[in-house]
């Protein structure tokens, strides 16, 4: 299994602030994002890369268990994976136990039900954080044989937002899931009879996916309310201008930016937000005011004509 340096994928150092690595993120994002560059493969995987990093790095428990792991790879690998499932228990996923044993299934969810089509993650992320199913134990003393599993199923926000179809193959049977618009992050689904047996030709108890979504390049989901961190120049904040955007349906909106924008402004765009019991609400546009690096000495001179301006005003 190979290795994945999440740092160095991002271009952060190991003592990157969570700041530091949500910049890092969004400007790979903004380079390698498929709206920006279709048919092209090469940019496709290394924005699946880049959002697997974001995925661990910018989660505090996720960068946790990462680091940890990562003091010890070497003897992880030395030792073909043992050891593993001890740190899982540590610090990884709950265990559940009902009135008998507790059964859980640690290691990549492929090797127990076959492609999850989870979000495209490497088989280090899937078996690391949580690509596991997960068994519960006997339901009741006259269905003890089924085991209920619980199995996590990454989707994009689009996903959630519009709606959509996944295709799961559980022990090689293959079932269509459908994502209702408005989908939550943490919600489950329950497929009935999907689960587990103690014995071969016991009754089979449920398989519950928890639904995980995966994190926006752009679109940030804060207390229910939808955020989209829009980066300007300088010259456009001060002046005046317009930026385009993608919304989550897919259309292209011309944002006002009006003269003298400031860093952290919220601009509200009615009707442009999630969906919640059928209402679609607002879209908060949080401005990020970017400033020039690397100016030339021209530039320089100009700025600083332009302070000498202000100050006699």
């Amino acid at each position: 299994m190979e290795y994945k340096d999440y740092y160095k994928i991002l271009g952060v150092d190991k003592a990157a602030t969570q700041d530091e690595i949500k910049k890092a993120y969004r400007k790979l994002a903004m380079k390698h994002h498929p709206d920006r560059n279709a048919g092209n493969k090469s940019s496709e995987e290394k924005f699946k890369e880049i959002t697997e990093a974001n995925e661990v790095l910018s989660d505090p428990e996720k960068r946790k268990k990462y680091d940890t792991l990562g003091a010890n790879w070497n003897q992880y690998q030395h030792t073909g994976g043992q050891g593993f499932d001890d740190f899982s228990s540590r610090y990884g996923g709950r265990r559940q136990s009902g009135s008998g044993s507790t059964y859980e299934f640690s290691g990549n969810i492929n090797d127990i039900f076959g492609d999850m089509g989870g979000g495209g993650f490497s088989d280090f992320f899937e078996s690391f954080f949580g690509g596991g199913a997960r068994g519960f134990g006997g339901r009741t003393q006259q269905q003890k044989t089924a085991i209920d599993v619980e199995a996590n199923l990454n989707i994009s926000l689009e996903d959630a937002f519009n709606g959509s179809e996944k295709q799961i193959s559980v022990d090689g049977k293959k079932i269509k899931i459908k994502i209702n618009p408005g989908t939550k992050d943490g919600q489950k689904l329950r497929l009935k009879g999907m689960g587990r047996s103690k014995t071969a030709n016991g009754e089979k108890g449920d398989l519950f996916l928890n639904i995980h979504i995966l994190r926006h390049p752009f679109y940030e989901i804060k207390e229910g309310d939808l955020y989209y961190n829009l980066d300007v120049d300088l010259y456009t904040a001060v002046l005046g201008g317009k930026e385009n955007i993608k919304t989550l349906d897919g259309k292209t909106i011309s944002i006002n930016i009006p003269e003298g924008t400031e860093s952290e402004k919220k601009l509200r765009l009615k009707g442009l937000g999630l969906i919640d019991n059928g209402v679609r609400g607002d879209l908060l546009i949080d401005i990020h005011v970017t400033v020039p690096k690397d100016l030339n000495k021209e530039e320089k001179e100009l700025f600083k004509k332009l302070k000498t301006i202000r100050a006699s005003l």
